[in-house]
């Protein structure tokens, strides 16, 4: 948890201290002029925020409201007659709001009863809220001007950026590329942000695409297969996006593009502007 409110994100908190844990311990080190051992040792919890890892949380009628989907169908032709790829539950919904996922939530709170008013644990971390509407935004956010490159590791999986004076302003774990659509190494350039974005689906740039398929229009929402937000590149058909399945990041291949999960891709957008350079290295 004060990984991610450093801004050194482990991706989704479930419990467990794996390769993503480590990586991002280990850029911290890197940050803060440490020994880089990946192992979060007296050092790293005395670089780290103080705060309890967890915290509590009461549920709302808004919460327990939705609106929720009843069902996200796998085939894209079903998901294109959705008027909306929203949250399927409060569990997902809150989830994702504090960055883990229901399974962890559950473990958290046992027996815990989904009405109002009820207090419940939750990781401690800045409570994601996604975008409420669509936007296409090519203006720079103010923090923008402190960042001179997002550098993009396929083979580590990881996610760099790096203000104009060196140093590391956030860490995150991505997916990229796979052998059939590998991402395409070198140095590319933001041009514009899009936020809660509709996903323009053409079956002919996906290799596995059932070939019945024809191009559909798939609406906005968290559960949309770029999740909330798209950083669109100079590179035709690339960006950096979210998610509707933020356990797989850094898990899982995707289809040449990167993907992060909701939460990170967000953080990035507000950094970024028309312009930055994007570096994908091997």
């Amino acid at each position: 948890m004060a990984l991610d409110r450093a801004n050194f994100s482990p991706g989704v908190i479930d419990g467990r201290a794996g390769k993503q844990t480590r990586q991002a311990v280990r850029r911290l080190q890197e940050a803060r002029g440490l020994a880089l051992t990946g192992v979060a040792d007296e050092a790293v919890r005395r670089a780290l925020p103080t705060d309890a890892p967890v915290t509590s949380y009461v549920l709302t009628e808004a919460d327990l409201a939705g609106p929720y989907v009843e069902r996200i169908p796998d085939d894209m032709m079903e998901k294109r007659t959705l008027d909306a790829l929203g949250y399927t539950s409060p569990a997902e919904m809150l989830a994702e709001r504090f960055h883990t996922t229901p399974s962890l939530l559950a473990r958290l709170n046992p027996g815990m009863p989904w009405t109002a008013g009820t207090q419940i644990q939750v990781p401690n971390v800045t409570p994601f809220i996604p975008p409420s509407t669509t936007e296409t935004r090519k203006v720079n956010p103010p923090e923008a001007a402190r960042v001179a490159e997002v550098r993009v590791s396929r083979s580590q999986g990881t996610l760099v950026v790096r203000g104009t004076d060196g140093a590391i302003l956030m860490h995150a774990p991505v997916t990229s590329g796979t052998e059939h659509d590998p991402l395409p190494i070198g140095t590319w350039k933001v041009t514009a942000v899009y936020l809660r974005p509709v996903f323009h689906y053409n079956p002919e740039l996906f290799w596995d695409a059932d070939p019945s398929h024809a191009k559909a229009r798939l609406a906005a929402g968290p559960n949309n297969p770029v999740g909330v937000a798209w950083i669109d590149l100079d590179k035709e058909h690339y960006g950096l996006h979210g998610t509707p399945e933020p356990e797989r990041v850094g898990v899982t291949q995707s289809h040449g593009c990167v993907r992060l999960t909701n939460w990170d891709v967000v953080r990035l957008a507000s950094l970024v502007q028309t312009g930055t350079p994007v570096i994908f290295e091997p």
